[in-house]
């Protein structure tokens, strides 16, 4: 069993990453007031990867792809950058911070529920209940806003359950590629694809518009480079080597509560700096969804954490 002294450290890096992705919702959303989504997701992308790129060729982080399958990596890779991260963006411009980071913590019991359903993983009664209240919570957090109807808020939630269901496909996925590939790898080459595939679509949505430079004009504004600063180097890149450092010295068990940080953190921020909503239906909502990770955590036979790089 490790010391309280041996264990302080990681749950530090713990608690570290959990505050950069908490308040990776509040950036994206202020990012957003002057990007579209695509400019936003191909500058976060191509910030991260070529800091990453610039880490290999200094010889600060390893990464050997010879002779490895990278292909098979791109069916990983349209799920999460790709599905996960156009949800993610969506939804946070359609909904609030605050909202994105209360639906986005349902993430591991996306997991649960396609290991159960692709891997053959039973769920017990315990889980299947923690799973139902964990729903129950998203359903009292869209009813709070006063209307069921098909409006830009109710996408926005759609889009981030998307972001959720991309994320449970891409831990099925990611158990296969890890045989062959290591964590940095799997992130070096999703940066990448995240690269090339949304700068791609942004620069063709600007030339449709009738301007390529158009495409760049956002990052001429000091609130911007900051948002792409903190989302691609901090977010993506430093929150990732926390998350590895807590995962290789914490068991799963004390992993788990330290992640629900990232909830409390993105809605606090919301609150705090953009004076969002939070009343007692979006309460009640949160709680029903903390409560039904930490029960579908706790019951199962394996504890199931969000990937280090869903935020």
């Amino acid at each position: 069993m490790a010391s309280k002294s041996s264990s302080a450290l990681p749950m530090l890096a713990g608690m570290g990453m959990a505050v950069i992705w908490g308040f990776s919702f509040l950036f994206t959303k202020q990012s957003l007031d002057h990007t579209l989504p695509l400019q936003l997701l191909g500058y976060r992308f191509g910030a991260a990867a070529l800091l990453l790129t610039v880490l290999k060729l200094t010889g600060v982080i390893h990464i050997n792809l010879s002779g490895k399958p990278i292909p098979s990596l791109f069916l990983l890779a349209l799920f999460q950058p790709g599905f996960y991260f156009m949800g993610e963006t969506w939804g946070v411009k359609w909904t609030s911070a605050s909202e994105a980071g209360m639906v986005i913590a349902l993430v591991p019991v996306a997991i649960a529920t396609m290991a159960a359903v692709f891997l053959k993983e039973k769920l017990n009664p315990k889980q299947i209940l923690s799973i139902g209240a964990s729903v129950l919570g998203v359903i009292i957090i869209v009813a709070a806003q006063g209307s069921l109807q098909f409006g830009e808020h109710l996408w926005g939630i759609l889009a981030l359950l998307m972001a959720v269901l991309a994320a449970g496909a891409y831990s099925i996925l990611a158990r296969h590629s890890s045989k062959r590939f290591t964590p940095l790898e799997i992130t070096y080459v999703m940066m990448w694809v995240g690269t090339v595939i949304f700068n791609g679509l942004g620069i063709g949505q600007s030339v449709l518009q009738g301007s390529f430079f158009s495409y760049f004009e956002p990052l001429q504004i000091t609130s911007v480079l900051w948002a792409v600063f903190y989302l691609g180097i901090l977010s993506s890149v430093l929150a990732f080597f926390l998350s590895n450092y807590m995962y290789a010295k914490l068991p799963a068990s004390q992993t788990a509560p330290i992640l629900n940080l990232v909830t409390v953190v993105s809605v606090s921020s919301g609150v705090a700096f953009r004076g969002e909503l939070f009343g007692w239906q979006q309460a009640v909502g949160i709680t029903l969804i903390l409560l039904g990770v930490w029960g579908t955590n706790m019951f199962g036979r394996t504890i199931v954490s969000p990937l280090a790089e869903s935020a």
